[in-house]
């Protein structure tokens, strides 16, 4: 049994120089970064994919085997381009992107790339808001969720607004995402998220409406609200000594995810308040101290560093 089942976009950041892959700062993308945090936890992931038969699609790949990820579905093909996201890092610490996109490379999944075996076998699907299009949702992650969704699966969805992939055309964006809504159990969101879904006090609404479990929304340095069972409570952050937080974000989810299985959450019954706030502190120091090694993929802790700042830190 796989215990994540991730689908999504294939990013490669780097910051520009004579040899890119010298600068390499992430293997891609949220649900790649998410597979690769939960295979660092010990945990088993799979990655459904399609990138370019390009010196960065076969790195990407390498990468993902590297750290332990299955490719599901692999497609390594001329027409798929494997995003890339140009970053410059300021004296102040502030991260500037140049994307250079074209159409991206999960965008080209097809619905079959999607198996129901494979679904059937994983505990936990994943997927980010990167595997939509600004066409209709992406009919692959569609089919990924719904199918998890319809075999009582624990569904996970990561909302990551991106003007790049929009236009800052917002209505279709939050459309793409309210229509995805139905098949989601753990939605994350940010601050910018929950203004594009209609503030805090609309969130009850949704989650009645799209039988979603939980809302969690990320705060940064301050930690996370989450949003249960008619419920809200926060878990403060970590306090940290470094600005350059590539990857912590998908550190922190993945952390989150894989503290739920480890404690035994295969569906969302199985959810509690207890659990949640356990997996909360969990991905927060695994947050935290992928921005304290400056991110990047390589920074992703493991099990045994995420337990050891525990108990030395409390």
């Amino acid at each position: 049994m796989t215990d994540l089942y991730s689908i999504g976009e294939m990013v490669i950041d780097f910051i520009p120089g004579s040899e890119p892959a010298s600068y390499i700062r992430k293997a891609g993308g949220a649900p790649a970064n998410v597979a690769i945090a939960v295979s660092k936890n010990g945990l088993s992931a799979s990655m459904c994919c399609k990138v370019g038969d390009d010196d960065f699609g076969r790195f990407l790949m390498k990468t993902l085997e590297e750290y332990g990820v299955r490719a599901a579905s692999p497609k390594l093909c001329e027409e798929a381009i494997t995003t890339m996201a140009f970053v410059t890092l300021q004296e102040d610490g502030e991260r500037l992107f140049t994307f250079a996109r074209k159409p991206g490379a999960d965008m080209m999944l097809a619905e079959e790339d999607v198996r129901e075996e494979e679904i059937a076998d994983s505990v936990i699907i994943h997927a980010g808001s990167c595997s939509l299009s600004a066409e209709p949702v992406a009919s692959a992650t569609v089919r990924a969720l719904r199918l998890g969704r319809e075999m009582g699966k624990l569904v996970s969805f990561d909302v990551n607004y991106r003007n790049v992939m929009w236009k800052d055309d917002i209505e279709a964006c939050t459309k793409a995402v309210m229509d995805i809504l139905q098949y989601v159990d753990l939605l994350k969101i940010s601050e910018e998220e929950v203004e594009m879904m209609g503030g805090e006090e609309a969130l009850p609404g949704l989650m009645e409406k799209y039988k979603i479990a939980v809302i969690i929304e990320t705060l940064g340095s301050k930690g996370a609200r989450v949003y249960f069972a008619g419920k809200t409570f926060e878990v403060p952050g970590r306090k940290v000594k470094a600005v350059d937080a590539t990857g912590a974000g998908d550190a922190f989810w993945g952390g989150f995810l894989s503290k739920l299985r480890l404690l035994g959450v295969e569906k969302a019954a199985d959810l509690d308040e207890d659990k949640l706030r356990a997996a909360m502190e969990y991905g927060n120091v695994s947050g935290c101290i992928c921005v304290q090694n400056k991110g990047a993929i390589t920074s992703i802790p493991t099990r045994e560093q995420i337990e050891e700042y525990i108990r030395v830190n409390g």
